[in-house]
C-alpha cells in the first residue's frame, strides 16, 4: 500500500512539473514570436501573440503589451498597459519610464512630470529623471527647481555637457550670472566653440 501511495505522488508530481515546462515553453515561445514580429515592426500580429497569453496579474506580459502599443502608435492603449505594470510592481521605475514615452507623445506634460516625480521618489539619484524633469521646469521658466535637477546630475557627472549647458542656462536666468560664467565656460571646455555656451557668455556681457 506504501508502494502504491509512493508511486501516485510520484506520478502526480511528474504530471505537474510537466505541465509547467509546456506552459513555460509556450510562454517563452510567445515572447520569441512577438520579438521577431516587432523587428519586422508588425506590431499588431506581436500584439496578438502577447494577448494570446494575456493575464492582467503579469507584470512583464503588461509591460511588453504596453511597449507594443507605444510603437504602433496607440497610446491610449500603451498608458493603459504601462499603469497596469506600475501598479503590480509600484517600486519598478522601467515601467514609469516606459509610460512617459506615450505620455510625452500626446505632450501631457504634466503626467509625464508626476512620473519622473515618482522615479525621484524610489531613486533619487536617477540621472535621467533628473535631467528630464529639470528640462520641464526650464520649459515653465521656474529656473530654481531646474537649476537645482541640473546640479545633480552635474554633480555626478561634471563632464556631462548637457546637463553643464542646462544648468548654466538655468544660473543665468535666476540672476546667478558669476555661477553661469563659470558653467559657460566649463561648457567650452566640454565641446569647444559651442554655440551655446558662446551665446550665454555674450549675453553676461
Amino acid at each position: 500500500m506504501e508502494n502504491l501511495k509512493f508511486i501516485f505522488v510520484l506520478v502526480a508530481l511528474i504530471a505537474v512539473n510537466t505541465s509547467i515546462r509546456s506552459q513555460t515553453n509556450n510562454y517563452q515561445s510567445v515572447f520569441n514570436r512577438s520579438y521577431e514580429y516587432e523587428k519586422n515592426s508588425n506590431y499588431a500580429a506581436a500584439i496578438k501573440e502577447m494577448n494570446s497569453i494575456y493575464k492582467s496579474d503579469v507584470y512583464f506580459v503588461n509591460i511588453r503589451l504596453g511597449w507594443l502599443y507605444y510603437l504602433s502608435k496607440n497610446y491610449a492603449k500603451s498608458i493603459e498597459y504601462y499603469d497596469r505594470a506600475i501598479k503590480l510592481k509600484p517600486y519598478a521605475i522601467e515601467a514609469r519610464f516606459g509610460c512617459v514615452k506615450p505620455l510625452s507623445a500626446i505632450e501631457n506634460w504634466e503626467k509625464v512630470k508626476n512620473q519622473y516625480l515618482q522615479i525621484l521618489k524610489i531613486d533619487p539619484q536617477n540621472t535621467v529623471a533628473n535631467y528630464w524633469l529639470g528640462v520641464i521646469y526650464y520649459n515653465k521658466k521656474e529656473y530654481e527647481n531646474a537649476s537645482r535637477l541640473f546640479e545633480k546630475v552635474v554633480n555626478l557627472y561634471p563632464l556631462d555637457y548637457d546637463s553643464v549647458i542646462m544648468l548654466a542656462w538655468s544660473r543665468l536666468n535666476s540672476g546667478k550670472k558669476s555661477d553661469a560664467n563659470i558653467l559657460f565656460n566649463h561648457a567650452l571646455d566640454l565641446r569647444p566653440n559651442d554655440s551655446s555656451a558662446l551665446e550665454g557668455l555674450k549675453r553676461l556681457k
